[in-house]
């Protein structure tokens, strides 16, 4: 066998390992269950992306309950994230604990190289998402935050929209998200503990679902931070939110724009929806699939197109394989994407002092 004979099989031979290992699916931990957006995950069936290969849950009854209904082994359920990690090798973590444990979960995985991503928001306080951007970005690891309005085709296509010039320049945004609340629509006693938990969760409806507004404007606001940020916070459910708010009203200012967010744990229906005013028109992300355009006509009158949307191609559908994806450097997020750090490190500075101001009853301004 000539020397030109041997190499080219060695170069055959390395190119099916480098096939191979970017086709294996994506070896990932699961971190706590309290949080019960973890179903998405656990209901994952056939994947060719991502293997859970391990789950950290020292509360073993909600584990088993939970490993029941999915049909996973209580073999790979571990009571920490060391134990997990030494056991499992994986490459990555999803985090569905409390808000307060993100920061943990980033100093046990950036140190070892593995990839996070966390349930929306990134953090409790600003405190605690500056000490995981700086861990992320000394561990040179992926830090990913997952909503549930990142993977809606509708706002997706109204940013588009936007940015072509569809309706004008943009005036202002109003974001509504919310439901009737934690308790009355039924959460497990586990997520109902600390989503209630000023500690725990940060706060009540003005974090939990004051996020997503925050979330979205950054993203079309290309990363700019507010200039002012005015909150007001109230307490209709006493009896069911003691400890925090279930109300919450915020205002963004920016030069030329502003942002109006209402989360609710009292909305009679559960939403989530998003509208664009420009100079010439409106655009209206009425839920997932169903999106409106107005175009204005005379002082009140306007032409309307309506249109129902599909669902994003892969991996644009879903945090999964969009975290898959990522890691595997098959594409490369954008400067302040919906799940890019930049943007939810934006977020945290809007929530913090939106909390801030609903508290001083005074508005709090920002630095860009």
């Amino acid at each position: 066998m000539t020397y030109t004979s041997l190499l080219t099989i060695c170069l055959m031979l390395l190119s099916s390992v480098v096939s191979f290992a970017q086709k294996a699916p994506l070896r990932v931990g699961v971190v706590g269950l309290t949080h019960t957006h973890v179903h998405g995950i656990l209901s994952l069936k056939n994947r060719n992306d991502i293997q859970v290969v391990g789950i950290v849950e020292p509360n073993r009854d909600l584990a088993q309950r939970y490993a029941q209904q999915h049909g996973y082994s209580m073999s790979i359920v571990f009571n920490t994230m060391d134990e997990m990690i030494t056991a499992t090798k994986p490459e990555a973590v999803t985090a569905f604990g409390t808000i307060y444990e993100h920061l943990a979960v980033v100093q046990t995985c950036a140190p070892k190289g593995i990839h996070v991503m966390v349930e929306k928001p990134l953090a409790v306080s600003l405190d605690h998402a500056r000490k995981m951007e700086a861990l992320a970005k000394k561990h040179h690891i992926q830090l990913l935050t997952n909503y549930e309005t990142t993977w809606y085709p509708t706002n997706h296509e109204a940013y588009e929209l936007l940015k072509k010039g569809a309706v004008g320049a943009l005036s202002q945004v109003v974001i509504r998200d919310g439901h009737r609340g934690p308790k009355k629509i039924g959460v497990n006693a586990e997520f109902l503990d600390w989503l209630t938990d000023p500690v725990q969760n940060g706060g009540g409806a003005l974090i939990d679902f004051g996020c997503y507004g925050a979330n979205l404007m950054t993203w079309l606001q290309d990363g700019k931070k507010p200039t002012s940020v005015t909150a007001v916070t109230q307490q209709f459910q006493p009896e069911n939110n003691p400890k925090v708010d279930d109300e919450a009203t915020i205002l963004l200012t920016y030069d030329h724009a502003k942002a109006t967010i209402q989360a609710s744990w009292n909305w009679p229906i559960g939403r989530k929806d998003l509208e664009i005013y420009g100079q010439t028109g409106a655009i209206y992300a009425d839920n997932k699939y169903d999106l409106r355009v107005r175009h204005a006509e005379g002082y009140d009158q306007f032409r309307e197109e309506a249109r129902r949307l599909e669902e994003r191609k892969a991996p644009y559908d879903d945090p999964f394989a969009l975290l898959a994806a990522v890691v595997r450097q098959e594409i490369k997020l954008k400067p302040f994407d919906l799940s890019s750090l930049e943007n939810n490190m934006v977020v945290v500075e809007i929530l913090e002092a939106a909390r801030k101001s609903a508290k001083t009853h005074k508005t709090i301004n920002l630095s860009n």
